[in-house]
């Protein structure tokens, strides 16, 4: 039997650090290489190797999909364990890859499954009547769910292998994935050319891999053939030429390099650390036969050396940013009150994890939305700002330096894991649009005031500058940068530092602050910030084509708080109508909103299991708070 699909939903799962995500930017890349939509989403567990991980992705024939869902039509099973999580993640008529070696695995085999998850799928099985067996789970997803069972051996694929492309037999463990993507691409019916092209760009130079893993291609296909395309994508009809296929992390990257930064620091910390890795790949670009590098990227000792060495660059002129999680941020805190006292223009890049305390590195969060705006002793004007999706991401990390600059202030740019570690197929980023704004810069003067009290944003020179001289410390000072604690200059200085919250509020453009989606005239409003706008947008189109009409409003501007152009949007419905999501228990959105409009926002969608909303879960809750059969809803699917 074959399906002809405009999409296909799919998990790949396997122990961490066997391949999986090698095996998702294969099938994903030659995917994109066609001209479909590709989303995926890579969740994994905080060790090197062993536990489970697995891949969660979305191809469209029609779209660029922007959330994901349940159930999906295809699961590929490198171990039981992945059997054993997400049997029921199948939809009806599904196709599971397994390896034939792990039929008769119990589920007391699968040592890295924790005692609560494994005492959880024993009590489902129980209640299905069903043994906790691979072959009972199957077997019994064949019968009652008309799965299709796609069973290769994986160990025979590996030993014909060998024998034909003369690999080593000790480095074969390593081609487990390869089957993976075989079988995959056999079944959704990608063509050799397009696995081709990904494998080369997955392993550039290393032509043998390339071959072998072709010849891997060759006789999974072949094994399997009765199941070609039998999850066959319909033909893409989205009209884009040239795609970029990149994760969050990567993104930044880039756009840190169109933006001109020039020195990047970093401790390494998860899920920050991919963006400065990726940096330093192209600390030295040429372009045209010109130079636009070098870029420093400094992994430093700690996160409070990668915040006052990014300072330091700043002050002699190099536009500096630093990329960190939550505990890395709470130690740069004292770095970013200099900051703060100094007007010095830095960007951190803020990607949140699950806290608090180490927490759940590896897993997604937006619960320190107000360790942002809010961390510091004393006051100070900074902005936050916030990207809802990867093309977002790209222009606003842009933004970021030149706000910065312009107000020689400091910008956290307030992403999270979700954004950072999903992979996602985007448009080609306009650059027609951008401008570099280094703000008011002066190369000469004769008697230099750094802080000149005239002006909220005083004339910036740059440290080491000819024939000019300035002064920096973390203590009040006067105009020139010397320690004052005289009381008017106190006033007068304090003033003028926080009162930039005002020019930064009358200079941005509203579509900086708040970006409302929808029906102009709906039933009710959905409010929230960052990586949940996709799955909002797609929940509120699903709502309408049920005949209920809804907006969403993504608030982009976290601090200072668009507390007017808010109020002008949830003013389109009862305050009963307004339901505030987010990745936190606390729906932290609504502290603000309340802080500086006086509105009490009492609907909340909120998850914070450290796993992505997807669109089910989303629409079902809704309908749950319209109806107002609820008033808070706590998610929690996903393994």
């Amino acid at each position: 039997m074959t399906l002809s699909l405009s999409e296909i939903g799919a998990i790949l799962g396997g122990p961490q650090g066997a391949g999986i995500e090698t095996s998702m930017m294969v099938i994903g890349r030659a995917l994109a290489r066609r001209g479909y939509g590709f989303i995926a989403d890579r969740e994994y567990f905080s060790n090197i190797t062993g536990r489970h991980s697995y891949i969660h992705m979305l191809v469209s024939s029609n779209r660029i999909p922007r959330a994901l869902k349940y159930p999906v039509e295809l699961i590929a099973a490198m171990d039981a364990e992945t059997i054993f999580i997400h049997f029921e993640d199948i939809s009806n008529n599904g196709i599971i890859i397994y390896d034939s070696g792990s039929l008769s695995k119990k589920i007391i085999d699968a040592v890295s499954i924790e005692d609560i998850t494994r005492k959880r799928i024993e009590d489902r099985c129980n209640d299905i009547k069903v043994q906790c067996t691979v072959e009972s789970l199957l077997r019994f997803l064949e019968r009652e769910k008309g799965i299709r069972l796609v069973e290769i051996n994986f160990q025979s694929v590996l030993r014909k292998l060998v024998e034909l492309a003369k690999i080593d037999p000790r480095q074969i463990s390593r081609y487990v994935s390869g089957i993976i993507v075989s079988a995959i691409a056999t079944i959704i019916d990608i063509d050799e050319d397009a696995v081709r092209y990904s494998l080369s760009i997955q392993f550039r130079d290393r032509q043998a891999i390339i071959e072998q893993n072709i010849q891997l291609f060759r006789m999974v296909s072949n094994e399997i053939g009765r199941y070609r395309g039998s999850l066959k994508l319909a033909r893409p009809e989205i009209n884009m030429d040239r795609v970029v296929f990149a994760s969050g992390n990567d993104i930044v990257a880039i756009a840190k390099i169109v933006a001109g930064v020039r020195y990047q620091s970093y401790y390494p910390i998860t899920p920050a650390s991919d963006e400065s890795f990726l940096l330093e790949r192209f600390e030295y670009i040429e372009s045209e036969d010109t130079s636009i590098g070098p870029i420093i990227v400094m992994q430093t000792e700690d996160e409070i050396a990668a915040i006052t060495s990014a300072i330091g660059a700043s002050i002699t002129g190099a536009r500096s940013s630093t990329a960190t999680s939550g505990p890395g941020f709470d130690l740069m805190v004292e770095g970013l009150s200099w900051a703060g006292a100094n007007e010095v223009p830095v960007v951190i890049t803020y990607y949140q994890r699950g806290g608090p305390s180490t927490g759940q590195p590896t897993r997604g969060s937006q619960s320190d939305l107000l360790n942002a705006v809010f961390a510091s002793h004393g006051e100070f004007a900074r902005v936050v700002i916030s990207s809802g999706d990867h093309l977002e991401v790209f222009y606003d990390t842009v933004f970021a330096f030149n706000i910065a600059e312009k107000f020689q202030v400091p910008v956290i740019h307030l992403l999270d894991k979700f954004l950072a570690n999903s992979i996602a197929t985007i448009p080609i980023p306009d650059l027609d649009p951008l401008s570099i704004e280094r703000g008011n810069i002066v190369k000469e003067a004769k008697e230099y005031k750094r802080f000149n009290l005239s002006e909220l944003v005083s004339p910036r020179a740059f440290l080491g500058s000819k024939d000019i001289v300035m002064w920096y410390s973390g203590d009040e000072h006067d105009e020139y940068g010397h320690i004052v604690e005289d009381s008017e200059n106190r006033i007068a200085m304090y003033s003028k530092r926080i009162e930039k919250l005002r020019l930064i509020e009358e200079n941005i453009p509203i579509n900086r602050k708040i970006i409302g989606y929808g029906d102009k005239n709906p039933d009710y409003i959905v409010i929230g910030w960052g990586s949940v706008k996709g799955v909002a947008l797609e929940a509120i189109e699903m709502l309408y084509r049920r005949g209920i009409r809804g907006r969403y409003i993504n608030v982009k501007m976290l601090w200072p708080f668009p507390a007017k152009e808010i109020l002008e949007e949830i003013s389109r419905v009862s305050k009963s109508k307004v339901i505030a999501i987010e990745h936190s228990y606390g729906a932290n959105i609504t502290k603000l909103i309340a802080m500086s409009t006086g509105i009490s926002i009492e609907n909340s969608i909120v998850k914070f299991t450290g796993r992505p909303m997807v669109l089910n879960e989303l629409v079902d809750a809704l309908e749950k708070v319209i109806l107002g059969k609820e008033r808070r809803v706590v998610l929690r699917y996903g393994a």
